[in-house]
This record gives C-alpha cells, sequence and structure tokens, in this order.
C-alpha cells in the first residue's frame, strides 16, 4: 500500500486552479484506490509569505471548507500542520542535517537573489527570511514525518520533493534506514491553468477565479478573461486559449472534442465565455453549497481537523521518538 500526502497552503482563497491541480485528483484518487491518503493544510507554510494573522486563519477556514465541500472522505487523514508539534520538531532535527548548498539551490530563494540583483542591490538577501531559506525543510518534514512515499505535486514543486529526498537520505546515512525516500507524482491532473491575463493562475497574480464565488462574481471573472482579436466566424486555435483551456479542464473529453469544433468553427469570444461560465456554474453549483454551509459552521470544521490531528499524532508521535532515539535525544536512565 502507498501512502500519499498531500498539501495546500493557507494563503488566501482557494481558486479553481488549486480545485482542478490539486482538490478535485487528490479527493477523486483517495476515494478510488486502496492507498493511505494524508490531507495536509499547510498553515506554518504561510507564515513565509505575509504578517496577516486574520487573513491566516480565515484562509485555513476556507481551505478546509473546501476539501470537505467537494467530497473528501474523511476516512482519510485529513489535519492541519500546526496541530502536529512533531513536524516542527522533525524540522529542526533535520535542519541540522541539511547542506547549506542544498538550500542554495532552491527555486524560490534563487529567485529572489536574482530580483535583488537585477533592482542593483548591493545585498542579494535582501527581504530574505529564514522562513523563505529554509522552507524546503518544512516541506521535507511534512512528508517524512508520515512515511509518504507518492507526492503528486506540480512540476514547480518537483524540486522540494527531490530536495526531501536528498534530505532523508543524508539522515539515513548517518542514523540508518529510519526515513522513507518519496518520489513525487507529476499526471495530466497536476497540470495548471491559465488565469485572467493568460498567464497560470496563481494569488501571486492576482489573476485567480475564486472556487466558490458566487454567481455574479463567477460572471464577471470569466468575462474578464484575455482573448486575440478575431472576429465572430473566424476559426480560432483552442490550444491558444485560455477559455478552451479552463472548459477543457472541467469537461468531459467528448465535452472539449465538441468545443473544437465549436473553435474551428469561429465561436465569439462572448458566446464562449457565455458557455464557461454556465458550465463552472452548473459544476460548481453543489458543491458552493455545501461551502457556504460549513463556513457557516467553522466549529464542526475545527472539531474535523482535530480529529484527523488525533489520527495523524497516532503515527507521527512514536515515529518521532524512534527518530529522537537515533540521534541521541534520549533518557538519560
Amino acid at each position: 500500500m502507498d501512502r500519499v500526502l498531500t498539501g495546500i497552503t493557507t494563503t488566501g482563497t482557494p481558486h479553481i486552479g488549486n480545485y482542478v491541480g490539486a482538490i478535485r485528483p487528490a479527493v477523486a484518487a483517495s476515494k478510488l484506490s486502496q492507498d493511505e491518503s494524508f490531507f495536509l493544510i499547510a498553515d506554518y507554510h504561510s507564515l513565509v509569505k505575509g504578517d496577516d494573522p486574520d487573513g491566516v486563519a480565515r484562509s485555513t477556514l476556507e481551505i478546509a471548507a473546501s476539501w470537505l465541500a467537494t467530497g473528501l472522505d474523511t476516512e482519510s487523514i485529513f489535519y492541519r500542520q500546526s496541530d502536529i508539534p512533531e513536524i516542527t520538531e522533525l524540522t529542526w532535527i533535520l535542519t541540522c542535517m541539511t547542506a547549506k548548498g542544498l538550500m542554495n539551490r532552491a527555486h524560490a530563494y534563487k529567485a529572489a537573489v536574482a530580483e535583488n540583483e537585477a533592482s542593483g542591490n548591493k545585498d542579494p538577501d535582501k527581504g530574505v527570511t529564514m522562513g523563505l531559506f529554509s522552507y524546503p525543510v518544512l516541506m521535507a518534514a511534512d512528508i517524512l514525518m508520515f512515511k509518504a512515499n507518492k507526492i503528486p505535486v506540480g512540476k514547480d514543486q518537483i524540486q522540494h520533493v527531490e530536495m526531501a529526498r536528498d534530505i532523508a537520505g543524508r539522515f539515513n546515512h548517518h542514523f540508518g534506514e529510519l526515513l522513507v525516500l518519496p518520489e513525487a507524482v507529476v499526471g495530466d491532473s497536476n497540470a495548471t491553468l491559465p488565469g485572467l491575463d493568460g498567464r497560470k493562475m496563481s494569488k501571486s497574480y492576482g489573476n485567480t477565479i475564486p472556487l466558490f464565488a458566487d454567481e455574479k462574481p463567477l460572471r464577471k471573472s470569466i468575462m474578464r478573461i484575455k482573448t486575440n482579436s478575431l472576429e465572430p466566424g473566424e476559426p480560432k486555435d483552442p490550444d491558444d486559449s485560455a477559455l478552451f483551456a479552463i472548459y477543457s479542464a472541467f469537461a468531459t473529453p467528448e465535452e472539449a472534442a465538441a468545443m473544437r469544433v465549436e473553435y474551428a468553427n469561429g465561436i465569439a469570444w462572448g458566446e464562449m465565455k457565455k458557455k464557461l461560465f454556465e458550465y463552472i456554474n452548473d459544476h460548481l453549483t453543489p458543491a458552493r453549497d455545501e461551502y457556504r454551509r460549513l463556513m457557516a459552521e467553522p466549529g464542526h470544521v475545527e472539531s474535523v481537523l482535530k480529529q484527523g490531528a488525533q489520527r495523524a499524532r497516532a503515527i507521527s508521535s512514536p515515529f518521532l521518538a524512534e527518530i529522537r532515539e537515533a540521534v541521541g535525544i534520549r533518557a538519560l536512565a
């Protein structure tokens, strides 16, 4: 039996890119396979990106409610990172085993340094916190704490899983084969969606479509999606269309194929946006109703997370005791 771990950081409201790339495939896989599934709300990770305490708390509720509303089977282990103190303790143990050179190669850190150098800053590390620099170690602890061997990720996260493997391998070399080396799993379901401006849908770009927006805001967002200047009746390339990419992420293969024909026949952009809105709205309405119910009952969501944490700690607590013993943190008698 494989042990699969999926997580999402509490930075803002979930958008349809999160749903297509992470939530939907993970929920479906947990129901269809015999694998043991772990679902992590990574609230400590969010502290790297901002200083908005109320936003972190709000996002935690929104993300938990989103997973539950979209059908997460609570037989899976669904928990909040900050409820598992063993994760942060393991992070320090792994930090003491991690080469600084490995962290120097992390994409996020290199991007921050490159931005400083491009803007002429004399200090290449200006604005770089230790949270940003050592972020991959905390992610490694998330994975290694539960001996997860399959990690579904997008292509931009592959490096973090590879770093977790490197860190685990170094630990095992010194202290014995305690940690499981994980593998990144990148499939079609982990593809990224384009946002309103055609770039990757991302909170950092401000180009997202909130997953459970009401009908009017949803329609307004879709009407803002960037298109080219081709007129109605002119053939259009679906493979160069953000509208088609989003539609095909929700539609069946047969529906996507039929839409390709409409593109070849020159469907008007306004008509395509109308069809996209109606399709997504119909698809998300049942989950949206459940999401609203859950958002109005934060106590219920909290109880679900606490129950998940109890189950997670039944695994993490004894395993951390083994790790402590291995590194020499032991009782004296």
